[in-house]
This record gives structure tokens, sequence and C-alpha cells, in this order.
């Protein structure tokens, strides 16, 4: 690689307006993967993203006449909030076009900063196409997010700031590619400084332009792109960004929707912040690439987390899907007998294994076909003994771990009317939370009685929550209740709740 960069980088401007981030180290994820691993925290950034760099270095270098006629982006959000704050700093007028897509959290921010916005189509890329049709109309300098080597330059000023801010060896920098600009700007001022660091590459599994491009040994389009990772849901990699990359790239690791939330996760427990999708994918990287190398021990990884412009409604999907991106929890289909006591035997069968989950609604008379979650130690040999244990115990098993329709899907349609009116009773209990408890909870409820309907979900809260169907005759419905209230748990009678009769009651059987 020439000096040319490095003097682009060394001269870049985006002090003016960015910080300089601190390079923190994640002592928890450290001690699991016996490597010392480090957190570049752009996340940080007064726009909570790196993007900030990249863009201020361009418009800073723009001449007066091009200040004037104003500037145009087009992003899924990140850049969008670098541009905004850049003109808002520099005076200019900006004009943003975002995918109709884009998080609201990172809309409502462009716009506070006195950027117009324009929503149009479904990806980056159309939001492309129509900001150039409206740079070439309006006469507006089009600020690249990516492919433009003043970007290119800014964003590498973090490549300068870490290697200032750890003068040990260095075994590898992972970096989130979505267009390409922040690896480039990296790689370009790593590898002429210290070649022997290796540059490695993370890209989600759906929107991997990079990956696909380093392997074509040419850029490549991708018809389809996931979008759970928005800032790097890219068709194509930049041309000066390819590159640079193909030059200075060492490797590139993929990782899927999954790995991305336990990543999140990963990054919440060390720093007590939360990561974007995208913002995670380095930290991804280094648990695949040490799973990867078992040999590697005591070295420096570093990871860009590049953003944390979340919306607060997907922490639900992340909380969901970390757990299996983590190996800690297995989503199975068991069949038990439709009989009384059958809950407990298999219950009993499980252990004092931690249950997660827990769906069921009576519909054969034969056969129960219940959904449950177990908790692992995260270990893939572990998920196979434990399902052969429960088939030993004479439960046929369907592992649906790493099923998509019952993971996105199923796990909440399980259930719905009975086929018929099953003289069930329907209660809400409420129990302490702890391993075994709910084991505990049906030892004590005994098996006099049919069990028609049972949803419990482990939320991480103190207590844990069950709705449960049980057919009980009317005659010894007094001696139910004496044995719920001997229970000591808290609960509540929901037999005559509307939701329940609308979604879940059992109807007339035809005769």
């Amino acid at each position: 690689m020439s000096d040319h960069y490095i003097e682009k980088i060394l001269r870049a401007r985006v002090y003016d307006i960015a910080v300089e981030t601190p390079l923190d180290y994640a002592a928890s994820l450290s001690r699991r993967l016996e490597n010392r691993v480090y957190l570049k925290r752009e996340d940080l950034q007064p726009v909570f993203s790196f993007k900030l760099r990249g863009a201020y270095n361009k418009m800073a270098l723009l001449g007066d006449k091009d200040r004037e006629k104003g500037v145009i982006a087009a992003s899924a959000g990140n850049h969008a909030q670098g541009v905004a704050l850049s003109a808002e700093k520099l005076g200019i007028n900006a004009l943003i076009v975002m995918p109709k897509t884009t998080p609201e959290i990172k809309v409502k921010s462009v716009r506070s900063r006195g950027a117009r916005i324009v929503l149009h189509g479904d990806s980056y890329d159309d939001a492309y196409q129509h900001a150039l049709a409206l740079a070439a109309e309006k006469k507006l300098t089009f600020i690249h997010p990516y492919d433009d080597p003043d970007v290119i330059a800014g964003q590498g000023t973090i490549g300068d700031e870490i290697l200032r801010q750890i003068r040990t060896d260095i075994h590898a920098i992972f970096v989130p590619v979505g267009g390409g600009g922040l690896i480039a700007g990296i790689a370009s001022y790593v590898k002429f400084v210290r070649p022997e660091i290796k540059i490695i590459g993370v890209e989600s599994e759906d929107s991997d332009c990079l990956n696909r491009a380093l392997k074509a040994n040419k850029r490549v389009i991708i018809n389809k792109v996931g979008i759970f990772a928005d800032g790097v849901a890219v068709k194509q990699i930049g041309k000066e960004p390819f590159r640079i990359a193909h030059r200075c790239v060492d490797a590139v690791i993929t990782v899927n929707t999954d790995e991305i939330c336990a990543a999140i996760k990963d990054i919440f427990d060390d720093t007590r912040t939360i990561a974007e999708p995208a913002g995670a994918l380095a930290v991804a990287g280094i648990k695949k690439y040490v799973a990867e190398h078992s040999s590697l021990k005591d070295q420096n990884l570093i990871a860009i987390e590049s953003g944390a412009n979340i919306n607060f409604d997907r922490l639900r999907y992340v909380a969901e899907r970390a757990e299996v991106g983590e190996h800690r929890e297995i989503l199975l289909a068991v069949t038990i007998p439709e009989e009384s006591g059958s809950f407990l035997k298999f219950c009993r069968a499980l252990g004092k294994r931690n249950i997660t989950e827990f769906n069921y609604r009576f519909f054969d008379a034969k056969e129960a076909q219940i959904f449950v979650g177990l908790g692992t130690g995260g270990e893939p040999e572990e998920r196979v003994q434990l399902i052969e244990s429960i088939v030993a115990k004479g439960f046929p098993v369907i592992d649906m771990t790493d099923n998509e329709l019952a993971k996105e899907h199923m796990r909440y349609m399980v259930g719905g009317h009975a086929p018929c009116l099953l003289n069930e009773i329907i209660y809400r209990f409420q129990f302490p939370e702890r391993p075994g408890a709910l084991l505990q909870f049906l030892a004590a409820l005994g098996g006099r009685w049919n069990i028609s309907l049972f949803h419990y979900r482990n939320h991480g809260a103190a207590f844990g929550k069950v709705l449960m169907g049980i057919q009980v005759p009317a005659g010894e419905r007094k001696v139910f209740t004496q044995c719920l209230d001997a229970l000591g748990f808290e609960y509540v009678n929901e037999t005559q709740n509307p939701v329940y009769k609308l979604y879940a009651g059992g109807h007339e059987c035809p005769q």
C-alpha cells in the first residue's frame, strides 16, 4: 500500500467534531475466550457511530462553491447522522435520502440536526440510486458513505488511534463490513505501519458482499440482502474499498443473526451498553474466529464496536435470540402421552435443568406435542447428549434449535383453540424463579388432573409466570382450589377472561 492514504489519514480533520474513542478491555469476554479482547468504542461518538469521521472529513474539504450549493447523502442511518451533524457544524444545507426501513431512532436523530429527509425504497441501494438522481437534478454534492478516498481517510483515523492506544503485539483487528469504507481505512493505515497485524472483516451472512467479492476476485451484486444488521445491509462492496481490501484484508468471517444477538449481549455484559446489530459484528467475528482456532491463547484481539443506534423495541428480538446464538438454549419438539401425570414425568426426566420455555395445547387424545426450550452450558456435545437422554426415557424429540420457522413464528403459535370443550379451567400462576422451580411446581400440583394447556417462558425476572389449563370435573373443583392454596403460589382464575375464550377456549364438539 502506498503512503497516499497514510498522508490523507494523518491530515484528516475529524477531530474538529469527532472524539478519540477509548479502547476498552472486555474482561468477561476475555476470560471466556482465553484471549485479551478490546473494544474500540465508536459507539461513543457524538452520533453514536464511526460514520461521523468520514462524513466530516469529506465535507470539511469541500470548496466554497460546493458548500453553498449544499450536499446530499444516502444512508440507512449512521452516515446520515454524520452528514447531518457535519452540515450543522459547517453551516451547509443537507438533504438525506433514507430507506423506508430505517429505524425511527436514526430518522429522528437526523431531523434533529436540521437536515431535510426523503424516505425512499426498502434498502440502502434503493435510496442510493434516488439520491444520485436528486444530486444531478439539484446540483448537490453527493457525500458517499464509503466509496470515496476522503471518507475512507476519515474512517482510517481509527487505525491510527488503535496503534497509539495499544503498543504491544496485536494478533488481529476485527472490522464490521458494509460498503467497505471502514475496513479500507483501517487496513490501509495498519498494514502500512504494522503489516504483521491481521485485518479480518466480519459480515452478516445475508449481506456478505466483501466475502463474495474476494472469492470471485471481483465485485459482485447480492440480489437480496438481509436487513437485521441494517448498518451493513449493502448489495455491493465499494469500488475503492474493494481495491484496498483485496490487497490488505487477511480474511472475512460471516456470522448469523443469532450470533450477532449473542454478541450484543456480550458487549452489554462487559460495558453495560447496547450495540446495534452492525456494531456487534466484530465481537461475533472474534468469537467465531477463536472457536475455529482452538490453539489461539493470550493474544490481543480488537473489535471495532461501530455503533449503538438501535431501536428500543428491537431489544425484545435480540434477547429472544441471544441465548440460542450463544448455544446456551436449545429448542425441542417433544412428544409425550396425553394422560394425567405425563408433564410431571417429562419434567422429572429433565431433572433440575433450566427450562426456558414450555408451550402446549391439547389437540389429540393420545399424544401431546410440547414446544420446550432448555438452558445449556454452551457446549455442542451437551446438546447431543441431552437429546439422547430424553429419547432414551421414551420421549421422541425433534431438535428445532436451528429451525428459523420454529424460532421466528411457531413458538408463538403453539396452541390455539382446543378441538372441543375440555371441561378445563384456566389459571395464571406466579412462583419464585430458580433452577428446578417448574419441576417443583408440577410435583407439588401432582398428577391427579390432566393438563390441557401450558405456557411458560423464562424472562429473567425474579418470578416465573405460567398459564395453565387443567381438566377438573365440577365435583372436584373445591378440592382442586384447596390444593392450589396449599401450594402457596400466587394464582388468578382466568377461565372467564374474554381473551382466553376468544383465542384458546374450546368449542362444542360436533355430534
